[in-house]
């Protein structure tokens, strides 16, 4: 709804050059200092911008590719920002009960807003999570999960509506395969690091990762670069040239 709005005011501002554009950018990046310490309206905005705008914002401010790779693809389709727990297993044989209590532990330690981000060792055939995790997530509020690895009971997690980012669906357990080897510690994930804390931002394009303490000007950059493409969306439609539409936007 909200794009369909943006491309009609823009038709109208193509005849008033100075009118709907102008009102609509100020909307959308005059709330910057709001934002800046509440952490509920920081999500709130990233859940309002594409994650494509966000990967692009990064790379243009820092040079860096923050985005995780097409391996990782969600089980339905889904839009969500939050803030990171991260946790890591390791591939150990083991007939160890406790093996993997830290994972478990992590879970209940997190709350709202939370993204649980786990690496696995050589996990791409090992569902890191499956149904009974997801709905302890969803009971304590989390706003989704990303696994470098398998994920399994995807009938129920999409039943509950839990959105979950992973490499894969395997019907495999991490028991007895695996070990707790830490949580809220910095993870590599497609050469990409991952720290507590740092901002999670999905939707069906894929899953980009925000270091914290650049939340704020990734995120009045990647609101621009989104003002400018919803733009041009309507102007291409009435010139029929993509050409003129990069000239006057600089945008792609």
């Amino acid at each position: 709804m909200k794009c369909i709005f943006i491309a009609s005011a823009v038709v109208a501002a193509l005849a008033f050059p100075l009118g709907l554009l102008f009102l609509l950018h100020a909307q959308s990046t005059g709330n910057e200092a709001s934002v800046q310490s509440d952490p509920a309206a920081l999500l709130a905005a990233y859940r309002h911008v594409e994650v494509a705008s966000v990967s692009d914002a990064i790379e243009q401010l820092d040079g860096k590719r923050m985005y995780l790779s097409h391996r990782m693809q969600a089980i339905a389709p889904v839009k969500f920002a939050g803030f990171a727990t991260t946790v890591r297993l390791a591939k150990e044989e083991n007939h160890d009960p406790h093996a993997l209590d830290g994972m478990l532990a992590a879970i209940d330690a997190g709350g709202k807003d939370s993204v649980y981000v786990m690496s696995i060792e050589d996990g791409s055939n090992i569902a890191g999570m499956g149904g009974l995790m997801g709905t302890a997530m969803s009971a304590r509020g989390f706003a989704g999960a990303v696994i470098d690895g398998g994920v399994r009971d995807v009938a129920y997690l999409r039943k509950i509506g839990f959105p979950v980012y992973a490499t894969g669906i395997v019907p495999s357990t991490s028991v007895g395969h695996y070990r707790f080897a830490g949580a809220n510690i910095t993870l590599a994930m497609d050469d990409v690091p991952v720290r507590a804390g740092d901002i999670i931002s999905a939707d069906q394009d894929g899953v980009v990762v925000v270091p914290r303490e650049e939340a704020i000007k990734v995120l009045t950059l990647a609101r621009q670069l989104d003002f400018k493409e919803h733009s041009m969306y309507a102007y291409i439609e009435q010139l029929g040239s993509i050409v003129e539409a990069v000239k006057k936007f600089g945008r792609l």
